[in-house]
C-alpha cells in the first residue's frame, strides 16, 4: 500500500513536450484517503538529479536517503496523475514531516491556493 510522502520509482515514458520522462523517482502526493481506497491512479511529483539552487517554489531539494542515492529536486510544477501500473518499485524512501510540509507549501504556491 502506497503512503503519501513516499518516494517510488515510476516509468514516466512516453514523455510529451516538457514533461519529465524516463524511469525516475517520484513523490506520492495524493491524499491518503484515495490511496487507502485503492484509487486506480496516483498524484505524483517527479524528482530530478539536475539540481537548481534557490528555485522554490518550483523546486524543493530532497536529500539522498534510504534507496534514493542522490540529492534530488522535486519538480513541483510537473505534478501529475499516473496510472498505478507506472509505479514500478518502492518505496525507496519516505519524506520527513518537515519535507512534506515544505512540499505542501510549494504545491499551494504553484496552484495559487491559500495557506490553511
Amino acid at each position: 500500500m502506497r503512503k503519501r510522502g513516499e518516494i517510488w520509482l515510476a516509468d514516466l515514458n512516453p514523455r510529451r513536450g516538457t514533461e519529465a520522462g524516463k524511469t525516475r523517482p517520484v513523490i506520492v502526493v495524493q491524499a491518503q484517503a484515495l490511496l487507502d481506497a485503492e484509487h486506480p491512479s496516483t498524484l505524483i511529483v517527479p524528482l530530478t538529479t539536475q539540481l537548481v539552487d534557490d528555485a522554490a517554489p518550483l523546486r524543493i531539494r530532497i536529500p539522498a536517503a534510504g534507496k534514493l542515492k542522490k540529492d534530488s529536486d522535486a519538480l513541483i510544477d510537473q505534478v501529475r496523475a499516473i496510472d498505478n501500473a507506472r509505479l514500478v518499485q518502492g518505496p525507496l524512501a519516505r519524506l520527513l514531516p518537515s519535507q512534506i510540509k515544505a512540499l505542501d507549501h510549494a504545491l499551494l504556491d504553484v496552484f495559487d491556493l491559500p495557506a490553511v
